[in-house]
């Protein structure tokens, strides 16, 4: 065993991950591109190889609540298909202000419904006006005498129209921003709410993107998730939680981008020889390994800080994200400069790459926003 490794037990789960995919999802990476349609039988069959309860407490039915664990196979789904990876990703970034704050009425339903296939859940906080600046939300909520009545709508949300259940931020009073926030689990077959259109977009095909639209709708008072007004506490310790999932999906799409171009450079011939051999793709395939492993190491790194509940967890998540999301923008391009001609056709799967790598570098936060969060943790330890 050499010096920083995984785990045996999460090695072995990463070549069983590794099979399913091969098998289930690699196959069906280009038609789910191509057709733009969420892909109902590779969920079904995540969840029949109990993949969709990883990242989940034992307890609430779920198969172990471990954020490295969950980011090894966000790390090989997106390998295979980045799509696909949001599946599982989506589903928990959805559960993760119910496990921090919700009730064991709601982790059992919520938790246990998406680990057996029952549910599926997204996370419901930017709007039109308020993507970055989540505090300046419109959303709002008011009490009634049985509950809480939301309106307002919510935009680029992930899985929306496919998702059952949505983690929803509202506030009672917009100029309260972050004081005001709280956080609820509304359904999708509740009256009031309707998704809108599937956007078109550059990259991520069949993973569908839409508006949600809250009109008067009614909430009986256990959809409260914890305490009310903590709701922007939940949706930031969200982040941080669900930060180096993105990471591990942006190094599986960075992966793909490198396995692909080294295979190529190993069996195209130019001017009489392979050109592997010519020292400027070997330069391009030593870089993009170096960023790759770089990637790899500071994912790892920033789920482990989860798992281990340690205080720079924020700090960690931020550098994963936006390190391994530019790695995967970089790798995916120069993938695409290594196959030349070849690599701007579809058929070849790296500008799907390309494509893909782009949103890592935007949603979760931007690379922009990782920065001044990275900065903030920095000084703050200054003062320290």
């Amino acid at each position: 065993m050499t010096a920083f490794s995984l785990p045996e037990e999460l090695e072995t789960f990463r070549k069983a991950v590794r099979a399913i995919c091969d098998e289930r999802v690699a196959p069906r990476a280009r038609e789910i591109d191509e057709t733009d349609e969420f892909p109902h039988d590779v969920h079904r069959a995540l969840v029949e190889n109990e993949l969709m309860a990883v990242g989940y407490p034992e307890e609430f039915g779920g198969a172990g609540e471990s954020s490295l664990s969950f980011a090894v196979m966000i790390e090989e789904i997106a390998r295979a298909s980045a799509s696909v990876s949001l599946i599982p990703a989506v589903s928990r970034l959805g559960a993760i202000p119910v496990m921090l704050g919700g009730t064991d009425e709601q982790k059992h339903a919520l938790l246990g419904g998406i680990s057996r296939g029952e549910h599926q859940m997204s996370y419901a906080l930017t709007e039109p006006g308020s993507g970055s600046d989540a505090a300046a939300m419109r959303t709002r909520y008011e009490k009634t005498r049985s509950g809480f009545r939301l309106s307002g709508t919510k935009r680029f949300i992930t899985n929306a129209g496919v998702s059952d259940r949505y983690t929803v931020f509202a506030t009672r009073d917009p100029p309260e921003r972050s004081r005001g926030i709280s956080a609820f689990v509304v359904h999708a077959d509740d009256p009031g709410f309707s998704a809108g259109k599937a956007e078109e977009k550059l990259g991520i095909h069949g993973s569908p993107t839409r508006e949600i639209y809250l009109d008067g709708v009614e909430l009986p008072a256990d959809r409260l998730i914890g305490v009310e007004g903590k709701g922007f506490s939940y949706a930031m310790r969200t982040l941080d939680y669900s930060r180096p999932s993105i990471a591990a999906q942006a190094l599986g799409i960075a992966q793909a981008a490198l396995d692909a171009s080294s295979a190529y450079a190993a069996e195209r011939e130019q001017f009489g020889q392979k050109i592997s051999e010519f020292q400027g793709i070997q330069f391009l395939l030593a870089d993009m390994a170096i960023q790759v492993e770089a990637a790899r190491l500071l994912t790892y790194k920033a789920a482990a800080a989860v798992d281990a509940g340690d205080p720079r967890m924020t700090y960690f998540a931020s550098i994963a994200k936006a390190h391994a999301s530019d790695t995967a923008m970089r790798v995916s391009t120069d993938a695409v400069q290594v196959l030349g001609g070849y690599g701007y056709m579809r058929e070849y799967g790296v500008e799907r790459l390309m494509r893909d790598a782009k949103i890592t570098q935007i949603y979760e936060g931007t690379n922009q926003i990782q920065r001044l969060v990275i900065a903030r943790q920095v000084l703050k330890a200054l003062d320290a």
